[in-house]
């Protein structure tokens, strides 16, 4: 099943601009004339909305406070240090920023125990001694209907560990390199592309070697997946930053309105055809964080207990 109807957040107590992050992700704008406490009020504000509006669609939504000590400005984008699969696996992820590490905790994880069934902990973070990263679905886009990976690879994508995990998974990887408007490698994958059940979000200009670009569309396709291509000017608007979910009622797209608003109508009516389009007004999370609706999301695909 390729969308889940169940995610966890976790509502970030010590939101601010990571400094250890800005060095790969060209998103992340520091707005000064703003006091921490006005951005961590903003911050709460978004937060709660989101999960409000979430609810209203009949997703289930579990919700994890942030803890004040040590102080994790990222918090808020879980999705970076976990996956949580069918057969009851739950993998922890080697992150890039030494101030993000603290994000993987163990109490969420006993706490999912209680309502899920978790069979196995595969413990990756080991790899951060080496210089190793890979971030969660942040740099790994599963096809889980067709058990196919995408990943982007940059400074927080290593390319064996991503093919290591995609062969412990059981899952053909796709890996590529993807720039933004200034030629930047792009930091996660999750920013250029979306994978829905039966439509897939990508910046193709963004993926400059030829080779890899035909590739990727090559297997989008193959899979029946309808392509909604999207330019560098969206990416910047985090138009690639969605999630598919299930709520009670509809087939979900979970995108933020900066994101939605970047949509031409073509592109919403195309969507629209096989999700409702869920926006979340997200601007200071968007801003400060650097990531967007789809990076506050983790997807609960165990089993229920």
């Amino acid at each position: 099943m390729q969308a889940t109807s169940t995610v966890f957040l976790v509502r970030p107590t010590r939101f601010s601009f990571n400094a250890e992050t800005a060095a790969s992700n060209f998103f992340q704008q520091n707005l000064g004339g703003l006091t921490p406490e006005v951005i961590q009020a903003q911050a709460f504000a978004e937060f709660d909305a989101a999960v409000a509006t979430l609810r209203a669609t009949g997703v289930q939504v579990l919700v994890f406070e942030d803890t004040p000590m040590p102080p994790k400005p990222d918090a808020v984008f879980p999705n970076n240090w976990l996956t949580l699969h069918p057969d009851g696996r739950v993998l922890l992820y080697p992150m890039c920023a030494p101030n993000r590490r603290p994000e993987r905790r163990p109490d969420i994880l006993a706490k999912l125990g209680q309502q899920f069934t978790i069979t196995e902990v595969v413990d990756l973070s080991h790899h951060e001694q080496e210089g190793r990263f890979l971030e969660g679905t942040g740099s790994i886009l599963f096809d889980h209907t067709h058990r196919v990976a995408y990943a982007c690879l940059s400074p927080r994508t290593d390319a064996a560990l991503f093919a290591e995990v995609a062969a412990k998974l059981g899952y053909r990887p796709v890996p590529f390199h993807a720039h933004d408007q200034q030629g930047q490698p792009i930091y996660h994958t999750n920013v250029m592309m979306c994978i829905g059940p039966r439509f897939a979000v990508v910046c193709l200009a963004s993926i400059t070697d030829a080779r890899e670009r035909s590739a990727v569309s090559a297997s989008l396709t193959a899979t029946g997946h309808e392509l909604v291509d999207i330019t560098l000017e969206q990416v910047a608007r985090f138009a690639g930053n969605m999630l598919a979910l299930r709520g009670a009622a509809a087939e979900l797209l979970v995108l933020s309105q900066q994101a939605y608003d970047a949509l031409t109508t073509a592109q919403r009516q195309t969507l629209g055809r096989y999700a409702e389009l869920v926006p979340l007004a997200i601007p200071t999370i968007e801003t400060i964080g650097g990531g967007s609706a789809r990076c506050m999301l983790a997807e609960v695909f165990l089993p229920e207990a």
